[in-house]
Protein backbone atom coordinates (compact mmCIF):
# COMPACT_ATOMS: atom_id res chain seq x y z
CA UNK A 1 0.00 0.00 0.00
CA UNK A 2 1.18 3.56 -0.75
CA UNK A 3 1.32 6.19 1.97
CA UNK A 4 2.99 9.53 2.56
CA UNK A 5 4.58 10.48 5.88
CA UNK A 6 4.91 14.17 6.68
CA UNK A 7 7.60 14.68 9.30
CA UNK A 8 10.70 12.49 9.30
CA UNK A 9 11.86 13.02 12.85
CA UNK A 10 13.02 10.00 14.82
CA UNK A 11 9.59 8.38 15.11
CA UNK A 12 8.40 9.33 11.62
CA UNK A 13 11.61 7.99 10.08
CA UNK A 14 11.39 4.73 12.03
CA UNK A 15 7.77 4.27 11.01
CA UNK A 16 8.82 4.77 7.39
CA UNK A 17 11.54 2.14 7.81
CA UNK A 18 9.11 -0.37 9.30
CA UNK A 19 6.55 0.20 6.55
CA UNK A 20 9.12 -0.11 3.76
CA UNK A 21 10.52 -3.27 5.35
CA UNK A 22 6.94 -4.56 5.36
CA UNK A 23 6.58 -4.05 1.63
CA UNK A 24 4.77 -0.70 1.48
CA UNK A 25 5.72 2.20 -0.77
CA UNK A 26 6.38 5.27 1.37
CA UNK A 27 6.66 8.86 0.17
CA UNK A 28 8.35 11.07 2.74
CA UNK A 29 8.66 14.81 3.19
CA UNK A 30 10.18 16.94 5.91
CA UNK A 31 11.16 20.55 6.54
CA UNK A 32 14.69 19.34 5.81
CA UNK A 33 14.70 17.81 2.34
CA UNK A 34 18.10 16.34 3.21
CA UNK A 35 16.38 14.14 5.82
CA UNK A 36 14.08 12.71 3.16
CA UNK A 37 16.96 12.22 0.73
CA UNK A 38 19.04 10.46 3.40
CA UNK A 39 16.21 8.06 4.18
CA UNK A 40 15.65 7.51 0.45
CA UNK A 41 19.26 6.41 0.07
CA UNK A 42 19.05 4.18 3.16
CA UNK A 43 15.77 2.30 2.72
CA UNK A 44 14.21 3.30 -0.57
CA UNK A 45 11.87 6.03 0.62
CA UNK A 46 10.47 8.20 -2.17
CA UNK A 47 11.75 11.65 -1.17
CA UNK A 48 9.46 14.62 -1.75
CA UNK A 49 10.60 18.21 -1.38
CA UNK A 50 7.17 19.63 -0.57
CA UNK A 51 3.67 18.55 0.41
CA UNK A 52 2.60 19.25 -3.17
CA UNK A 53 5.22 16.77 -4.41
CA UNK A 54 4.26 14.19 -1.79
CA UNK A 55 0.59 14.29 -2.71
CA UNK A 56 1.41 14.15 -6.43
CA UNK A 57 3.50 11.02 -5.87
CA UNK A 58 0.55 9.05 -4.44
CA UNK A 59 -2.15 7.19 -6.34
CA UNK A 60 -5.77 7.92 -5.44
CA UNK A 61 -7.28 7.42 -2.95
CA UNK A 62 -4.35 8.95 -1.08
CA UNK A 63 -3.35 8.46 2.55
CA UNK A 64 -1.11 11.01 4.26
CA UNK A 65 0.22 10.34 7.77
CA UNK A 66 1.13 13.53 9.67
CA UNK A 67 3.94 13.10 12.23
CA UNK A 68 4.88 16.66 13.18
CA UNK A 69 4.66 18.33 16.62
CA UNK A 70 1.13 18.73 17.95
CA UNK A 71 -0.56 22.12 17.87
CA UNK A 72 0.22 24.81 15.32
CA UNK A 73 2.64 22.72 13.19
CA UNK A 74 0.08 19.92 12.77
CA UNK A 75 -2.69 22.46 12.15
CA UNK A 76 -0.67 24.13 9.39
CA UNK A 77 0.08 20.84 7.63
CA UNK A 78 -3.54 19.69 7.74
CA UNK A 79 -4.77 23.08 6.48
CA UNK A 80 -2.46 22.73 3.49
CA UNK A 81 -3.51 19.13 2.88
CA UNK A 82 -7.16 20.22 2.91
CA UNK A 83 -6.43 22.21 -0.24
CA UNK A 84 -4.22 19.61 -1.94
CA UNK A 85 -6.22 16.42 -1.34
CA UNK A 86 -9.32 15.18 -3.15
CA UNK A 87 -12.59 13.55 -2.04
CA UNK A 88 -11.91 9.99 -0.87
CA UNK A 89 -8.39 10.77 0.39
CA UNK A 90 -7.47 10.36 4.07
CA UNK A 91 -5.48 12.43 6.54
CA UNK A 92 -3.99 10.49 9.46
CA UNK A 93 -2.74 12.34 12.53
CA UNK A 94 -0.33 10.17 14.50
CA UNK A 95 0.95 12.91 16.83
CA UNK A 96 -0.10 13.86 20.35
CA UNK A 97 -3.14 15.88 19.38
CA UNK A 98 -5.91 16.85 21.82
CA UNK A 99 -8.92 14.73 20.90
CA UNK A 100 -11.33 17.68 20.69
CA UNK A 101 -9.13 19.19 17.97
CA UNK A 102 -9.54 15.94 16.01
CA UNK A 103 -13.31 16.30 16.07
CA UNK A 104 -13.13 19.87 14.72
CA UNK A 105 -10.65 18.97 11.99
CA UNK A 106 -12.62 15.92 10.89
CA UNK A 107 -15.78 18.00 10.53
CA UNK A 108 -13.99 20.57 8.36
CA UNK A 109 -12.37 17.92 6.15
CA UNK A 110 -15.62 15.98 5.81
CA UNK A 111 -17.15 18.98 4.02
CA UNK A 112 -14.50 18.43 1.34
CA UNK A 113 -15.09 14.66 1.23
CA UNK A 114 -11.74 13.97 2.92
CA UNK A 115 -11.53 11.32 5.65
CA UNK A 116 -9.73 11.94 8.95
CA UNK A 117 -8.23 9.25 11.18
CA UNK A 118 -6.55 9.91 14.53
CA UNK A 119 -3.96 7.40 15.72
CA UNK A 120 -2.59 7.50 19.24
CA UNK A 121 0.90 6.09 18.75
CA UNK A 122 3.08 4.60 21.49
CA UNK A 123 6.41 2.84 21.18
CA UNK A 124 8.98 5.62 21.10
CA UNK A 125 12.48 4.74 20.00
CA UNK A 126 11.73 1.00 20.33
CA UNK A 127 8.89 1.02 17.81
CA UNK A 128 11.04 0.13 14.81
CA UNK A 129 12.14 -3.13 16.41
CA UNK A 130 9.18 -4.00 18.66
CA UNK A 131 6.31 -2.44 16.74
CA UNK A 132 4.00 0.41 17.71
CA UNK A 133 0.92 0.35 19.90
CA UNK A 134 -1.76 2.05 17.81
CA UNK A 135 -5.08 3.37 19.14
CA UNK A 136 -7.16 4.25 16.09
CA UNK A 137 -10.15 6.58 15.89
CA UNK A 138 -12.23 7.33 12.81
CA UNK A 139 -14.94 6.11 10.48
CA UNK A 140 -14.96 2.37 9.84
CA UNK A 141 -14.58 2.75 6.07
CA UNK A 142 -11.39 4.80 6.33
CA UNK A 143 -9.87 2.66 9.09
CA UNK A 144 -10.58 -0.58 7.24
CA UNK A 145 -8.87 0.67 4.07
CA UNK A 146 -5.79 1.58 6.11
CA UNK A 147 -5.64 -1.66 8.09
CA UNK A 148 -2.60 -3.02 6.13
CA UNK A 149 -0.64 0.01 7.36
CA UNK A 150 -1.67 -0.52 10.98
CA UNK A 151 -0.96 -4.25 10.79
CA UNK A 152 2.58 -3.55 9.59
CA UNK A 153 3.35 -0.87 12.16
CA UNK A 154 1.92 -2.85 15.09
CA UNK A 155 3.84 -5.62 16.90
CA UNK A 156 1.72 -8.16 14.97
CA UNK A 157 -1.14 -7.99 12.50
CA UNK A 158 -3.64 -8.94 15.19
CA UNK A 159 -1.93 -7.51 18.27
CA UNK A 160 -1.06 -4.08 19.61
CA UNK A 161 -3.52 -2.07 17.54
CA UNK A 162 -7.24 -1.59 17.27
CA UNK A 163 -10.06 0.61 16.04
CA UNK A 164 -11.30 1.99 19.36
CA UNK A 165 -14.09 4.28 18.17
CA UNK A 166 -15.07 7.30 16.12
CA UNK A 167 -13.00 10.38 15.37
CA UNK A 168 -11.14 11.54 18.49
CA UNK A 169 -11.35 8.19 20.28
CA UNK A 170 -7.81 7.20 19.29
CA UNK A 171 -6.19 10.27 20.76
CA UNK A 172 -8.53 10.17 23.78
CA UNK A 173 -7.37 6.63 24.63
CA UNK A 174 -3.72 7.64 24.04
CA UNK A 175 -4.23 10.62 26.35
CA UNK A 176 -5.41 8.35 29.17
CA UNK A 177 -2.60 5.89 28.33
CA UNK A 178 -0.08 8.67 28.95
CA UNK A 179 -1.82 9.70 32.16
CA UNK A 180 -1.47 6.14 33.44
CA UNK A 181 2.16 6.19 32.35
CA UNK A 182 2.73 9.28 34.54
CA UNK A 183 1.40 7.42 37.59
CA UNK A 184 3.43 4.28 36.95
CA UNK A 185 6.64 6.23 36.40
CA UNK A 186 6.10 8.26 39.56
CA UNK A 187 5.50 5.14 41.66
CA UNK A 188 8.72 3.55 40.41
CA UNK A 189 10.63 6.80 40.96
CA UNK A 190 9.39 7.17 44.54
CA UNK A 191 10.09 3.54 45.43
CA UNK A 192 13.63 3.67 44.12
CA UNK A 193 14.23 6.98 45.88
CA UNK A 194 13.24 5.40 49.21
CA UNK A 195 15.71 2.57 48.60
CA UNK A 196 18.39 5.02 47.48
CA UNK A 197 17.95 6.96 50.73
CA UNK A 198 18.36 3.83 52.91
CA UNK A 199 22.15 4.07 53.11
CA UNK A 200 22.38 1.44 55.91
CA UNK A 201 21.77 -1.38 53.43
CA UNK A 202 23.93 0.00 50.58
CA UNK A 203 21.42 -1.42 48.13
CA UNK A 204 22.43 -2.06 44.53
CA UNK A 205 19.41 -0.54 42.81
CA UNK A 206 20.29 -2.04 39.44
CA UNK A 207 20.31 -5.48 41.07
CA UNK A 208 16.93 -4.80 42.68
CA UNK A 209 15.45 -3.74 39.34
CA UNK A 210 16.78 -6.90 37.69
CA UNK A 211 15.26 -9.07 40.45
CA UNK A 212 11.87 -7.42 40.05
CA UNK A 213 11.93 -7.83 36.26
CA UNK A 214 11.23 -11.58 36.54
CA UNK A 215 8.28 -13.04 38.42
CA UNK A 216 7.37 -9.89 40.34
CA UNK A 217 3.88 -8.38 40.15
CA UNK A 218 5.49 -4.99 39.45
CA UNK A 219 7.43 -6.22 36.41
CA UNK A 220 6.86 -4.16 33.27
CA UNK A 221 8.57 -2.64 30.24
CA UNK A 222 9.03 0.55 32.25
CA UNK A 223 10.89 -1.48 34.86
CA UNK A 224 13.05 -2.99 32.10
CA UNK A 225 13.97 0.51 31.00
CA UNK A 226 14.60 1.55 34.61
CA UNK A 227 17.02 -1.34 35.04
CA UNK A 228 18.86 -0.24 31.90
CA UNK A 229 19.05 3.36 33.16
CA UNK A 230 20.51 2.22 36.51
CA UNK A 231 23.09 -0.14 35.00
CA UNK A 232 26.00 2.26 34.71
CA UNK A 233 25.32 4.86 37.40
CA UNK A 234 22.61 4.21 39.96
CA UNK A 235 23.10 7.72 41.39
CA UNK A 236 22.15 9.13 37.96
CA UNK A 237 24.80 11.77 38.57
CA UNK A 238 24.76 13.11 35.02
CA UNK A 239 20.98 13.62 34.83
CA UNK A 240 19.23 16.76 36.08
CA UNK A 241 16.04 16.18 38.07
CA UNK A 242 13.92 18.17 35.60
CA UNK A 243 10.94 16.37 34.10
CA UNK A 244 8.95 17.77 31.17
CA UNK A 245 5.45 16.77 30.10
CA UNK A 246 3.95 16.52 26.63
CA UNK A 247 0.58 17.88 27.72
CA UNK A 248 -1.40 14.66 27.68
CA UNK A 249 -1.08 14.17 31.43
CA UNK A 250 -2.66 17.60 31.91
CA UNK A 251 -5.46 16.78 29.49
CA UNK A 252 -6.15 13.54 31.35
CA UNK A 253 -6.48 15.43 34.63
CA UNK A 254 -8.73 18.07 33.05
CA UNK A 255 -10.93 15.33 31.60
CA UNK A 256 -11.18 13.60 34.98
CA UNK A 257 -12.37 16.89 36.50
CA UNK A 258 -14.93 17.40 33.72
CA UNK A 259 -16.26 13.86 34.18
CA UNK A 260 -16.24 13.98 38.01
CA UNK A 261 -13.90 11.00 38.05
CA UNK A 262 -11.35 10.90 40.90
CA UNK A 263 -7.81 10.48 39.59
CA UNK A 264 -5.53 11.32 42.53
CA UNK A 265 -2.51 9.29 41.44
CA UNK A 266 -2.36 10.71 37.92
CA UNK A 267 -3.01 14.22 39.23
CA UNK A 268 -0.26 14.04 41.86
CA UNK A 269 2.22 12.52 39.40
CA UNK A 270 1.61 15.51 37.10
CA UNK A 271 2.12 17.90 40.02
CA UNK A 272 5.42 16.18 40.87
CA UNK A 273 6.68 16.99 37.39
CA UNK A 274 5.97 20.63 38.08
CA UNK A 275 7.88 20.38 41.37
CA UNK A 276 10.90 19.00 39.50
CA UNK A 277 11.18 22.24 37.53
CA UNK A 278 11.54 24.53 40.52
CA UNK A 279 15.01 25.65 41.55
CA UNK A 280 13.45 26.87 44.77
CA UNK A 281 9.90 26.51 46.04
CA UNK A 282 8.28 29.69 47.34
CA UNK A 283 5.49 27.59 48.84
CA UNK A 284 8.03 25.52 50.80
CA UNK A 285 9.67 28.69 52.10
CA UNK A 286 6.29 30.00 53.24
CA UNK A 287 5.50 26.68 54.96
CA UNK A 288 8.77 26.94 56.89
CA UNK A 289 7.97 30.53 57.84
CA UNK A 290 4.50 29.56 59.11
CA UNK A 291 5.93 26.72 61.23
CA UNK A 292 8.36 29.19 62.71
CA UNK A 293 5.58 31.68 63.48
CA UNK A 294 3.16 29.33 65.21
CA UNK A 295 5.55 26.87 66.82
CA UNK A 296 8.90 28.51 66.97
CA UNK A 297 10.34 25.75 64.77
CA UNK A 298 13.82 26.39 63.45
CA UNK A 299 14.20 27.81 59.96
CA UNK A 300 17.06 26.76 57.71
CA UNK A 301 18.69 29.88 56.33
CA UNK A 302 19.12 30.28 52.58
CA UNK A 303 22.68 29.94 51.36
Amino acid sequence: MDIAIVGLGKMGANMARRLINGGHRVVGTDRSFESAQSLAAEVGLVAAGTLVDAVAALPAPRAVWVMVPAGAPTEAVIDELAVLLSPGDTVIDGGNTFYKDDICRAAALKEKGIHYVDVGTSGGVWGLKEGYSLMVGGETEAVSRLSPIFETLAPAADKGWGHVGGVGAGHFVKMVHNGIEYGLMQAYAEGFEIMHAKKDFALDLHQVAEIWRVGSVVRSWLLDLTAEALKGDQDLSEIAGYVSDSGEGRWTVFEAVDLDVPAPVITLSLQQRFVSRQDESYAAKLLAAMRNQFGGHAVKKAE
